[in-house]
């Protein structure tokens, strides 16, 4: 078996990461809902200081004819080639406190020898928690607050903040099988998947980047500046309402998710959030369109600052 040492180089020694760190792994790869794990990734890396500690092989891993790397043409040539990034980097929160954070796409290639590169990595620092996020679409209203599905061996962790909890098969993602692995192990892990507006799934949608910097707070006590995506959120948030509060047809389709997402939320026999009675979707095509026209196709003004 070719060694899962060779997919990274480390960077920095050894003696320079302190041991024990919380590790947060963001993604991007088969579905990130509302641009989640994307804005987070990149907030993270423009807000906190950090240093690369290692770096894992492009050629290896990513297959580039499927997520063609941009290149930079100006008038007569090549100017610059954005080389994808995919690295674990030492940061520090907002108090200065140090963690482990990895950021970049989802491997296309090697998944077994990844996890077990990354299984390799978490013995080597000693770390003391990984905890991942994700976001999904959901027939959810814009008007509640996003909610989670909490999955690994954090029991206060489930037993806290697990909204939905569902017995079914996924499109699996490499992270799946790294918190699998993790599990067997008994190493502590959480993976909080958030359950964002089917409808807003192809905007980038900054409550879903605060709610995933809120999840990760609750799992490993590190704080975040999130002031300027929670005043983007808002004025997000505040164009849908102008849309909706314009056409009937949308705030009556929004307000039966409410009914439905309520009614869950107190108990009531549904099934999940998802679902009605009888076990159907509910309807709600014509407020994705709408939205989704105005939202995710919208050509932003100078003034706009989502």
């Amino acid at each position: 078996m070719r060694n899962p040492a060779d997919l990274y180089s480390v960077v920095v020694a050894e003696t320079e990461v302190p041991r024990g760190l919380p590790l947060v792994i963001g993604l991007t790869g088969f579905v990130d809902s509302g641009g989640a794990v994307a804005q987070v990734s990149q907030y993270l890396l423009d807000e906190l200081e950090h240093r690369d500690v290692v770096v894992f092989e492009n050629d290896e891993l990513l297959d580039y004819r499927a997520r063609r790397p941009i290149m930079v043409f100006d008038e007569t040539r090549i100017t610059e080639y954005r080389r994808p990034s995919l690295a674990l980097r030492l940061a520090q929160d907002e108090l200065g406190e140090p963690f482990l954070l990895l950021t970049g796409y989802e491997p296309d290639f090697q998944w077994e020898r990844f996890v077990d590169a990354l299984l390799d990595i978490i013995e080597r620092y000693g770390v003391a928690t990984t905890t991942w996020v994700q976001a999904i679409p959901m027939p959810v209203p814009h008007t509640r607050d996003l909610g989670v599905t909490v999955s690994g061996n954090r029991a206060e962790l489930i037993e806290a903040l697990s909204v939905w909890r569902p017995r079914t098969q996924v499109p699996g993602n490499v992270l799946h099988l790294l918190e699998h692995r993790l599990t067997e192990a008994e190493h502590p892990t959480a993976s909080f998947v958030l359950l964002v507006p089917h409808y807003l799934a192809d905007t980038e949608f900054p409550s879903a980047a605060v709610t995933a910097l809120e999840s990760i707070t609750s799992a490993t006590g590190l704080l975040f500046p999130t002031d300027r995506l929670r005043e983007e959120g808002r004025e997000f948030l505040g164009r849908i309402e102008e849309q909706v509060e314009g056409n009937a047809e949308l705030a009556r389709l929004v307000g039966t998710l409410e009914e439905r997402h309520d009614s869950y939320m107190e108990d009531n026999p549904l099934r999940s959030p998802l679902t009605d009675e009888d076990g159907e979707l509910p309807s709600a095509d014509s407020i994705a369109a709408e939205l989704e026209k105005f939202l995710a196709h919208r050509q932003p003004s100078d003034d706009d600052t989502v």
